[in-house]
């Protein structure tokens, strides 16, 4: 009885505490997306210097990874070469400070709404460019399900009332630049035995997409900024922003570490809902009917995508478990081996 009710509290606790994780990483990242907007925006704080904040995040990211990692030893640092740093890390950064600079060079032309149903093409970035480098292989059913996506996608386009056809190219250039890293995520450190999380993601990345941002930072924004003589730092909003940003990486380092990353898709499907209820009930967007109906769409596509990745890990599993107890029957037969010579 004690057993079965400790058993049970024990359950419940996970639960939880699962809940909770998935919680702060909903607010967090809804807070990031809104906070964004609110500064580029130029009905808003009117700050639309996209490159400028997210070198402002980087370097604010840099330092706490820094400070986690070397002096409070909060993560293990990973070993990294200088050859895996060149190779590995370099291409990745460039890839997601390219991925950063358009997906919130987007919040200047396009409502909160729309972006998040134009990300809902991500999955069909990933497995498209996923089956060019040979990542994934191509299955009829899969591309069917991507094709059904982007449908949805293409008739919430169609009614979106603040149709920009820049602020469109930027996301569809964010998302393609974010699933191509990704990918070469998998082919340059996970193939190697190398794992970032993203904490350590941050501490060897950051730095990286601040040397990538410097130069369009000169050429586009720099002499722009020096003739807005009125411009004053303001500590608390910037400070703010970076702080959340930081901690939207450890909650991700958080979720993904105590659920999955499965669970973290599945969230995000659910913030994306609330990010759209916000910026039409609290921004004030326009969301039209066949925005919805289209997303609506997109929204059975993702869901399915991700039901089927479901199924694939717990396949995977199931194999996993006979192989091991094959390895630990045959660990056993070779200890009673040894032991039988010994005698």
């Amino acid at each position: 009885m004690g057993k079965g009710a400790s058993l049970s509290e024990s359950v419940v606790k996970k639960v939880l505490l699962s809940y909770a994780y998935v919680g702060i990483w909903i607010f967090l990242s809804f807070t990031v997306i809104v906070y964004n907007k609110y500064i580029l925006d130029k009905k808003m704080y009117n700050w639309p210097f996209p490159i400028s904040l997210t070198m402002i995040h980087m370097s604010f990211c840099s330092f706490l990874a820094f400070l986690l990692i070397k002096v409070f030893n909060f993560v293990e640092p990973v070993t990294m070469t200088r050859e895996m740093y060149l190779s590995s890390v370099v291409p990745i950064g460039a890839l997601y400070s390219l991925s950063l600079w358009f997906s919130n060079s987007a919040y200047i032309y396009l409502s909160v709404s729309f972006i998040q149903m134009l990300k809902a093409l991500m999955p069909v970035a990933v497995y498209s460019i996923g089956v060019m480098f040979k990542k994934e292989s191509f299955k009829t059913e899969t591309m069917a399900n991507m094709l059904s996506i982007s449908f949805g996608v293409a008739i919430a386009a169609y009614g979106e009332a603040r149709f920009d056809t820049w602020g469109v190219i930027l996301q569809l250039s964010a998302v393609a630049f974010e699933a191509t890293r990704l990918v070469m995520i998998q082919i340059l450190l996970t193939s190697k035995g190398v794992t970032l999380n993203p904490i350590t993601s941050l501490y060897y990345v950051a730095p990286c997409c601040l040397v990538f941002l410097f130069v369009p930072w000169m050429v586009v924004e720099m002499p722009v900024l020096r003739e807005t003589s009125s411009f004053h730092f303001d500590w608390v909003i910037f400070g703010t922003n970076s702080l959340c940003a930081f901690a939207l990486n450890l909650a991700v380092f958080l979720l993904v570490g105590k659920t999955s990353a499965l669970t973290m898709n599945v969230a995000g499907v659910v913030k994306d809902w609330l990010l759209i209820a916000f910026s039409w009930s609290v921004i004030r967007d326009t969301v039209t009917t066949i925005n919805l109906a289209g997303y609506g769409v997109a929204f059975l596509g993702v869901c399915y995508y991700n039901a089927a990745k479901l199924k694939a890990l717990k396949v995977k599993e199931t194999q996993k478990q006979p192989q091991q107890t094959d390895e630990e029957s045959g660990k056993l037969l070779e200890e009673r081996g040894e032991k039988s010579e010994q005698a």
